[in-house]
């Protein structure tokens, strides 16, 4: 697909009975690509990381409340924090400690694609983008990211693929799928873990400062004076509150969590353990930023490279080896 279809006004570049496509490009520089169904749409930004900017299912918005009015020209993916969705990795993922040198999750995020194209059926629609990573005396991947839209339905997949390319070197590999779920005001979070999977952070990440309020919050939640599960209490949840809970595999082959509004409406996101057997819970709700991130599917916690390399959680890619990576996610139907 070349950048040439991409004009300054939304402009339709493929219709059938089941799916439109649009493009634009915003003021900023940036190209947007939409896949919209009879149930809503997931925009993309198919050279700029893949970001899914936006989804909107039902008349219902999956992104979080952010500060950015449209996605920003960034080299850290905290430059433009308004999305949907985004791939934190590859070679580093999470939020560096001090004695880590990556970026904030990681160098891919905000990678400029090298080609985009679409795959298109009769019952399905895929957007995939193509990135080569080299670097002298350094790590060499080709990594090839997609979404997949399926007509009728407001369920989305989310797709890696990432090769190691280099000839003799092992490189490592860290991967999240980082979805910035929406706020759901009094919502309630379920999943197919036995109760207490999910563990409260016990580290102080950098980019948190605390708050009295802020402990006399965890200290609760640990105490079990908050439903972890519930929302109802989380308008605090400034700086942000993380949940983990790890070793996934134990309890099932597929993991499933759901946010359940009051209205019924239910965002869902479902994968496999053995890819993902770390699931990651980010909430924050601050005048600026509102987010209930119910599952982040992870090969590892979201506390850097080093982290993972001492927790054992960091994966080394043997030389021509392949990693695939699936998240189903999206409205409940």
């Amino acid at each position: 697909m070349s950048r040439r279809f991409f004009t300054d006004t939304e402009r339709v570049i493929l219709e059938t009975e089941q799916f439109k496509v649009t493009v634009k490009r915003y003021e900023t520089g940036i190209e947007s690509l939409t896949l919209a169904n009879s149930c809503g749409f997931v925009e993309v930004l198919p050279y700029f990381g893949q970001i899914i900017w936006n989804a909107e299912f039902h008349g219902r918005s999956l992104r979080m409340k952010n500060m950015f009015s449209r996605p920003q020209p960034a080299a850290e993916i905290s430059d433009t924090y308004g999305c949907f969705a985004f791939h934190s990795g590859l070679l580093s993922a999470g939020c560096p400690a001090p004695e880590d040198t990556h970026p904030l999750h990681g160098e891919f995020p905000t990678s400029k694609m090298d080609s985009a194209w679409l795959e298109v059926s009769e019952k399905s629609i895929r957007i995939v983008s193509s990135y080569e990573y080299v670097r002298g005396f350094g790590n060499h991947y080709h990594a090839l990211p997609s979404v997949r839209l399926n007509a009728d339905s407001s369920l989305f997949d989310i797709e890696m693929r990432v090769e190691n390319l280099s000839a003799y070197a092992p490189m490592p590999l860290q991967y999240m799928c980082h979805m910035n779920y929406a706020f759901v005001e009094n919502g309630i979070m379920t999943q197919s873990l036995p109760k207490g999977a999910f563990k409260l952070r016990s580290t102080v990440p950098a980019h948190v400062t605390p708050t009295e309020r802020w402990t006399e919050i965890n200290r609760r939640i640990v105490a079990g004076e908050i439903d972890a599960d519930s929302l109802a209490c989380a308008r605090e949840f400034d700086p942000e509150i993380v949940f983990f809970a790890d070793g996934l595999c134990r309890y099932g082959e597929k993991a499933e969590f759901r946010l359940k509004a009051p209205d019924g409406i239910t965002f869902f996101t479902s994968f496999s353990t053995k890819d993902f057997p770390v699931a990651t819970r980010w909430i924050l709700f601050n005048p600026d930023q509102q987010v209930a991130a119910f599952v982040l599917p992870g090969t590892c916690r979201p506390e850097g490279f080093l982290a993972a390399r001492k927790a054992g959680t960091l994966i080394m890619l043997k030389p021509g080896e392949v990693r695939e990576f699936s998240v189903r996610t999206g409205v409940e139907e």
